[in-house]
């Protein structure tokens, strides 16, 4: 079962397409796989089995659609219709929205199966996934550490092939943080790329996507949930062509970036430093140009103007369960870093709100005229290994000491949502039996270019056969 559901998404479609297996020995393949792994690892909220059974029984050989019958896991921060959904958080209860999500609405219709829905840190706020209410994540190639966040189960369920891709989301990371923890591909698409439909008209911060195998998947799935809806705000210019068939082209020589200093004083782990320069060895054979530079990043209060927007942000989904709760939110009921931003938030005026994206326009359009002469810039995706879970565990009585102990694990990611341009970490390298990713920023809405360039080092240096060892239980039964 790992091995299958391991294989990229479009071969298992083929397979389900041309009648060699059936859509319900693939879903049930899945499900045995989450009953086997789901108690050590936690990266489930509800699985929805006996549902994604009677959807896998209507998929018959010969489906059209380009995924008939795949088995997929949706981040339980997206609304799937009659399936509760929580944000990982004591406070929104067990409410059921009666519609699905956009990106949810696009994979059904691409012919997904949706298994389950998966953990987040509390209205994913943090990098790492440890709730109270759900309990700590694990990642596959070392249960004692995170798997990342905020799109930690999507990951986990990925790494240790419960499914073969899961949706995921990133507002400051929260993609390419948990890909790099996990050893999978994380791409944040181009702001505007995809709808946050039918909830919003746009997100300064945040964007829908995958976590994937290969960039090859990670294209595919792009052109399926790429797209304006009706009565969105804003969107992304259309691709000149189709994701897919733009991450299968040979890259011109480049020029390229690359730093290890981060946008917040931190240090950068040695062994991911060592990566990032075998990468740029990597880059330089593959005959680009690739230069160190210095970017301005830790001028003009670039993580001050960040948690200016993403507290607020996140704060919208506490605004969303105290609707449906019928009431204001207590201590008890929020985890303390939440409860600190809910304070926060509430003694921002409505002007400081505003000033604080006049700010990050500012910033974005700053830092996009630096990198315009690089065709992508090359930094780590992290400044350390995973980190163990019993020292990030969500009782704390500094809670914004743990919320900047987080941009200290993750101070390269939240660049490219204030930018809005796409950037994208592959697992190129190992450390000690860990993943390590390095993260590429491409240019703005060129996400096409991006993946063809990810696409070539991964050709380079493949990473999809790699796997996450299998539990001591499991090989030896």
């Amino acid at each position: 079962m790992a091995d299958l559901l391991t294989r990229p998404a479009g071969e298992l479609a083929a397979l389900v397409r041309s009648g060699e297996l059936g859509a319900r020995e693939l879903v049930q393949a899945a499900l045995e796989r989450i009953e086997a792994l789901d108690p050590e690892l936690n990266a489930f909220v509800d699985v929805l089995a006996e549902d994604a059974l009677a959807t896998a029984d209507a998929i018959a050989p010969g489906d059209a659609r380009p995924f008939a019958g795949v088995p997929i896991a949706i981040k339980n921060n997206r609304p799937v219709e009659g399936v509760r959904l929580t944000y990982g958080a004591d406070f929104m209860g067990d409410w059921r929205p009666p519609y699905d999500h956009n990106v949810v609405r696009r994979l059904k219709g691409a012919g997904f199966v949706i298994v389950g829905t998966t953990t987040t840190p509390e209205w994913g706020i943090l990098p790492w996934t440890n709730t109270k209410r759900f309990g700590a994540t694990r990642n596959p190639w070392d249960p004692d550490r995170t798997s990342g966040g905020s799109s930690g189960g999507s990951a986990a369920a990925v790494a240790a092939g419960m499914v073969p891709l899961a949706h995921g989301n990133d507002g400051g990371g929260s993609t390419r943080i948990p890909a790099a923890c996990c050893g999978l591909v994380g791409l944040k698409p181009q702001r505007g790329r995809i709808s946050h439909a039918p909830e919003l008209g746009e997100s300064f911060l945040v964007a829908d996507g995958v976590l994937t195998r290969t960039v090859a998947e990670t294209a595919a799935l792009l052109d399926v949930l790429a797209g304006p809806e009706l009565g969105d705000t804003s969107w992304a210019p259309p691709p000149t062509e189709p994701f897919a068939r733009a991450a299968q082209r040979e890259p011109e020589a480049l020029r390229i970036a690359f730093t290890l200093r981060p946008p917040i004083a931190t240090p950068v782990d040695a062994g991911h430093a060592d990566a990032l320069r075998e990468a740029v060895a990597l880059l330089e054979s593959l005959g680009h140009r690739v230069e160190e530079a210095d970017p301005p990043w830790t001028e003009g209060g670039v993580l001050e103007t960040f948690t200016a927007l993403f507290a607020p942000l996140v704060m919208l989904q506490v605004t969303q369960a105290r609707m449906i709760q019928g009431r204001e939110p207590s201590s008890t009921e929020l985890e303390p870093v939440s409860w600190a931003l809910w304070q926060l938030v509430g003694n921002l005026s409505a002007l400081d709100a505003q000033l604080a994206a006049v700010r990050a326009q500012g910033l974005a359009r700053g830092l996009a005229r630096w990198m315009a002469p690089f065709d992508a810039v090359l930094t780590p995706s992290l400044a350390e290994p995973p980190l163990l879970l019993d020292t990030i565990d969500w009782r704390t009585e500094d809670p914004m000491g743990l919320f900047a102990r987080s941009g200290r694990f993750t101070p390269f990611t939240a660049i490219a949502n204030v930018t809005g341009q796409p950037a994208i970490s592959l697992p190129l390298f190992e450390r000690s039996g860990l993943p390590v990713g390095v993260q590429l920023l491409g240019r703005p809405a060129e996400e096409g270019a991006l993946l063809a360039l990810a696409a070539q080092l991964e050709a380079a240096r493949p990473w999809s056969d790699r796997r996450a060892p299998e539990p001591q239980r499991l090989s030896s039964s």
